[in-house]
């Protein structure tokens, strides 16, 4: 079975659904913007993914380690937008701070999983919270918990 080849950012942007466009987008930049140096763009497990780079961390992804490190992806899922964050699902402490400050940045309840936060309604996603969110790590701070917590389990 032949895979089908992945799709460019923009591609993957230009096919979603027109209300979900704007706060793709918006998010997408936001992530650039914010995050330290060293992570780069691609299409990662079929979402827009923001990872560690293989010439940084050459072991790669635990359960793939021919991919990239995955920090931060987004994804347009059926009923929401997903942001997935693994640093949220790494440490108790960036996933109680986040916690408290969603309160301050929106008012309806928090939706998530362990590392997904789940916008249904756009205009209640808190673009200024995930900007301090990206910030938060460089890719050497994501590399040193990933292989504290996530990968010695592996």
């Amino acid at each position: 079975m032949k895979e089908e080849p992945l799709p460019s950012i923009e591609s993957y942007i230009n096919n979603l659904p027109e209300e979900r466009i704007t706060p793709i987008r918006k998010l997408r930049k936001v992530i650039k913007d914010n995050l330290p140096k060293g992570f780069s763009e691609e299409i990662n497990n079929r979402t827009i993914g923001f990872v560690v780079p293989l010439n940084l961390y050459p072991k790669g992804y635990h359960c793939q380690p021919n991919q990239p490190l995955p920090f931060i992806n987004l994804a347009s899922q059926k009923n929401y937008i997903a942001l997935h964050h693994m640093g949220i699902y790494a440490d108790p402490n960036l996933l109680t701070w986040f916690k408290e400050e969603y309160t301050k940045h929106v008012k309806t309840k928090l939706d998530m999983g362990k590392s997904c936060i789940r916008f249904k309604k756009v205009n209640n996603i808190p673009y200024t919270l995930i900007a301090e969110l990206a910030a938060k790590w460089t890719p050497q701070q994501w590399i040193e918990t990933y292989e504290r917590v996530i990968y010695k389990k592996s």
